[in-house]
């Protein structure tokens, strides 16, 4: 990858960036963009300015963009209809080039016209805002750019002033996740507003199962209710087929397990087209069809097995049951293409049941045909994973396997190059989770790409993430329309917030931008950026960004004064300010404890009491640890998400009336090292990667180390809090059932946002 000229220009022009650890103005990055002098101020003698004729396009934008400014910075612009720009006045046009308005304005300040598909240009200057889309996708992006800049300071709200012209670089920018369950429809909307359309991603893939009410078969959701229960409190991630043998996994964390209402699925779907995302729903079929199979058994293609995760195409009744399941979803939801599964055929071959005498090659490729051709029939085009399409991936025919009972069986392989060409139809967009230049010993890497791009697929990267080698190139061989990260777990703000950042915000930026940062400077901007994308997901900012007063403890006098073999003498004492809130960092050493693998550690896991004494809306925590732990991908531990995150230690904060609240330490979620500015290039192998960020909490500088602030929100107000104490755990097993290594939690400041005073 190369270091954009643009980062570039933007970390020299703007210093107060780099103190922000590398947060950048606008991301993904823009193609082009230039630091302009001055900044306009956003106060109510603004005015957003629309045509006479109130086209409906530019009237959304602007009713958003209101709804906004209100909500999050207190500041109330209106809306006036014009024939011209009235003269004197600070004003805000945003639309398509169509926009008369738009286009006066634009060839009165010698904008170059925006002309791509999706593109616009942007210009802030001190006496105007202009928004110009090539078409109404491209004025909706210039719009997201345009919320990036604003910020609030003790002068006011105001925008920052630049010139910037931004095109994508390639059309399809997807993200693959989970029906979200209803708690977190709330929170769906948010990240599909403020993440997605934020940062200009235009699809979702949406895995669906049975967890919408289907009214044609209510009994697939009273299985797969059935069904999710069972894996959730046997604690199995998938079950396993007879004699031990793998299954798919299980995804039964669709919808967190739930069904939703078909009223509420058809809201998520049209409030993602209002914002420009289409919704792609993803329905599983031939394999990971566990919730097709949980009430109809004997449509499974393995008899025996205890949940059939696989049907059997040549059973009569089966295109009856996925037929219906098929049109159901796309009357609620009206969409151009369906994503229907077809990966890891995991079945053991030598278990099949009666098919007629057709192999599994065949009974693949023949269930294509027919879901491809019962889509066509409506208009509808087809996605589908394609690892089964390349030999090199799956195997010539079938892949030996051997089940945990020690069975020796047989995996079906990937079509021949041939039955591929012949057999399924070139229209289908390929998803190419197979991509990984680093797994090439397995088959996978760029020579996969070339090889559906010469059957003639059209392919996107799926599974993606910023990690890929050679993307300048690969992402302009033919067929190549752009990519998806993928979630596997929940749709929940823990699950994508601990997780998937980097690789949301990196393959974001891969398929807007033209430039594209080294890997650590990727990771060093993602976490500059986490205050804001928190803030935003969470639909509120914290206590101590809503103007209350901040000020710092002097831990001093509770220094712990135990060798915990930690230098620290790298951390620069005294006051330090981020953000407006100080931090006041003792000389001679931090508070510590150590935390454990088992009992024999003989260094201190207990620290404090820390005096408070104050009723506070908020604490902020400024810590770090000694060294890297483990941080888990939530999907391994579906049944308990937050400890697939090493669980360090943890504060407890003790109110006055001895209620106590525990506040969680865990790695990669709220604290990363005290040495995390200086480590290697994280990179997708071992634990390097879980170095990368951490969601819940923001880096600050302190001499040559990295303090990590976390900010945990009173639920008491109005009840003091006497004092905090620390505590290092003893003993922890992470996902991979091994107690975690011997570390020490570094609390090197505290602040306490104080209750605010009444006038």
């Amino acid at each position: 990858m190369k270091t954009s000229r643009v980062l570039s220009a933007l970390l020299v022009l703007c210093p107060l960036v780099r103190a922000a650890t590398e947060r950048p103005l606008i991301f993904p990055l823009p193609q082009k963009m230039e630091l302009l002098a001055e900044a306009f101020r956003l106060d109510e003698s603004v005015t957003i300015l629309v045509p006479e004729s109130r086209p409906a396009a530019e009237m959304a934008i602007a009713r958003a963009w209101v709804a906004e400014l209100a909500d999050d910075y207190g500041v109330a612009l209106k809306i006036e209809p014009v024939s011209r720009v009235p003269a004197g006045r600070r004003y805000i046009v945003m639309g398509a080039g169509g926009n008369p308005l738009v286009r006066a304005e634009s060839e009165r300040a010698g904008l170059p016209a925006a002309t791509a598909a999706e593109s616009y240009v942007l210009r802030v200057t001190g006496d105007a805002v202009i928004v110009a889309g090539a078409d109404d996708a491209g004025a909706f992006y210039g719009l997201q750019s345009l919320r990036q800049l604003v910020s609030r300071g003790q002068d006011g709200v105001s925008i920052r002033g630049v010139a910037v012209e931004d095109h994508p670089h390639l059309p399809f920018r997807a993200i693959r996740l989970y029906l979200p369950g209803r708690e977190n429809i709330a929170f769906f909307k948010r990240f599909l507003r403020d993440f997605m359309a934020l940062h200009k991603f235009n699809r979702v893939f949406m895995e669906v199962n049975a967890s919408m009410r289907l009214e044609r078969h209510p009994e697939l959701n009273a299985g797969w209710v059935e069904f999710s229960k069972d894996l959730y409190y046997t604690q199995r991630y998938n079950p396993r087929g007879p004699n031990q043998t793998s299954q798919n996994s299980a995804h039964h964390d669709t919808a967190d397990g739930q069904v939703l209402e078909k009223e509420e699925v058809a809201d998520l779907v049209d409030y993602a087209r209002r914002l420009h995302i289409e919704i792609i729903p993803e329905i599983p079929t031939l394999t990971h069809a566990y919730y097709l199979l949980t009430r109809h058994r004997p449509l499974g293609l393995i008899p025996g097995a205890e949940w059939p995760d696989t049907y059997n195409p040549t059973h009569p009744e089966v295109y009856r049951l996925v037929f219906d399941v098929l049109d159901e979803y796309i009357d609620v939801m009206k969409p151009s293409m369906v994503h229907i599964g077809h990966d890891e055929m995991f079945f053991p071959i030598e278990l099949m049941g009666d098919t007629g005498g057709r192999d599994a090659l065949q009974l693949y490729a023949d269930d294509v045909r027919k879901l491809h051709g019962h889509l066509a029939a409506k208009g509808i085009k087809v996605a589908m994973y394609g690892d089964h399409l390349v030999e090199s991936v799956r195997g010539v025919e079938k892949k030996p396997a051997r089940s945990s009972s020690g069975w020796n069986y047989h995996m079906p392989g990937a079509l021949s190059p041939q039955q591929v060409q012949e057999l399924i139809p070139k229209d289908i967009l390929v998803l190419n989770w197979f991509w990984q230049d680093i797994r090439a010993a397995e088959g996978r890497g760029e020579p996969t790409d070339t090889k559906l791009s010469g059957f003639g697929f059209p392919q996107a990267f799926i599974n993606f993430s910023p990690y890929v080698e050679n993307w300048g190139r690969r992402s302009t061989r033919p067929g190549v329309i752009g990519g998806s990260p993928s979630s596997w777990a929940a749709t929940n703000e823990y699950t994508f917030g601990k997780d998937l950042m980097v690789a949301f915000l990196g393959t974001g930026n891969l398929m807007w931008s033209s430039h594209w940062p080294e890997i650590t400077e990727l990771h060093r901007m993602v976490q500059g950026m986490m205050p804001d994308v928190r803030r935003r997901l969470r639909g509120r900012y914290p206590p101590s960004e809503d103007g209350n007063p901040v000020a710092p403890l002097d831990l001093a006098p509770y220094l712990s004064r135990a060798d915990f073999g930690v230098d620290l003498s790298g951390l620069e004492p005294g006051r330090l300010e981020s953000r407006g809130r100080p931090f006041l960092v003792a000389a001679g050493g931090a508070v510590m404890v150590a935390t454990a693998s088992d009992g024999n550690n003989p260094r201190p896991r207990t620290a404090g009491p820390i005096p408070v004494e104050a009723d506070v809306s908020s604490l902020i925590f400024l810590h770090a640890t000694a060294r890297a732990a483990a941080n888990d991908m939530s999907y391994r531990y579906i049944h308990n998400f937050p400890d697939s995150a090493d669980l360090l230690g943890w504060y407890d904060v003790v109110y006055e009336d001895g209620f106590v609240d525990t506040v969680p330490v865990r790695f990669g979620v709220n604290i990363l090292p005290l040495g995390w500015a200086r480590q290697p290039d994280p990179v997708m192998k071992g634990n390097a990667r879980e170095l990368s960020y951490a969601y819940e909490a923001d880096r600050i500088d302190c001499g040559r180390e990295s303090l990590f602030a976390y900010e945990w929100v009173n639920p008491r107000f109005g009840k003091a809090v006497k004092e905090i104490r620390l505590h290092g755990t003893t003993g922890f097993i992470d996902t991979k059932r091994k107690p975690t290594p011997d570390n020490v939690i570094i609390l090197a400041g505290v602040s306490i946002v104080k209750q605010r005073p009444v006038p």
